[in-house]
């Protein structure tokens, strides 16, 4: 896998710690305050930036965060249309969003916007996210379960106009680690000799810029700036995935 040249700089102890007070939901968020976030900060050029918290929430209160949302969500297996074609998503999801924001809408399928008063814990998950980063302010939630190595989401952009042209994105795993990857959107000369056109002898085509993170239990990653953008990700099938893996995408609909 190439991968491009970037800068990663992690922040000074102490800077923007998990609060020390417990959320009050199944499993508080309590940490010691010697403890901070560690944060590693890639930047992927072009005003284009992904923010990585290893150590997001503790350990044990992200296993009551996964035991309560992988008991009580209403996860569906919806039928979407990709590349024309009627196919069933591999992974489990649901969608959680403030009342009368527009409605999302991604290959062809339009999810039921859940209350966060129907889901208390995930209005707790919420608050730790916004005292993580703060100036965030996140109004809607897509949640995916990857029940085994065999679900997955493959490349693409969150780049609705809903979310505007610089969307904050920031994703939440529970549980099983898997690899996220990131990689430049190709050119338009790319693009079509992807589509089949046949390149010249002598023409050099580059793969494409990439990257990649191992997001664990408890860990914190956000896309930022033109990253929606310039930038596709994907979260690849992976054989020794043999646990159930929960993700919370929070994103800020205008």
């Amino acid at each position: 896998m190439m991968a491009s040249r970037s800068r990663l700089r992690l922040a000074a102890a102490g800077e923007n710690p998990i609060p020390h007070s417990k959320s009050g939901g199944e499993g508080g968020t309590e940490r010691k305050p010697e403890e901070a976030l560690r944060r590693e900060v890639t930047d992927l050029g072009g005003g284009s930036e992904v923010v990585h918290v290893p150590r997001f929430v503790p350990r044990e209160a992200a296993w009551g965060w996964f035991d309560y949302l992988d008991k009580r969500i209403p996860w569906t297996r919806p039928t979407i249309r990709v590349f024309g074609r009627s196919a069933v998503q591999p992974r489990d999801t649901c969608y959680v969003a403030d009342e009368g924001l527009t409605d999302l809408r991604y290959s062809g399928h339009q999810p039921h916007a859940h209350s966060w008063d129907e889901f208390p814990v995930l209005k707790d998950i919420l608050k730790a996210v916004h005292e993580a980063l703060p100036g965030s302010h996140f109004n809607s939630l897509l949640l995916n379960r990857y029940k085994t190595g065999s679900d997955y989401v493959s490349w693409h952009a969150d780049d609705e106009p809903l979310y505007g042209p610089t969307p904050e994105i920031a994703s939440v795993t529970l549980g099983c680690e898997r690899e996220f990857l990131l990689r430049k959107k190709p050119t338009k000369s790319q693009a079509s000799l992807g589509s089949g056109e046949v390149a010249p002898k002598r023409l050099k085509v580059s793969a494409p810029q990439q990257h990649s993170f191992l997001l664990k239990h408890g860990s914190l990653l956000v896309m930022r700036g033109y990253t929606q953008r310039d930038w596709q990700h994907s979260v690849p099938k992976r054989a020794k995935a043999s646990s159930p893996r929960i993700n919370l995408t929070f994103r800020r609909v205008l």
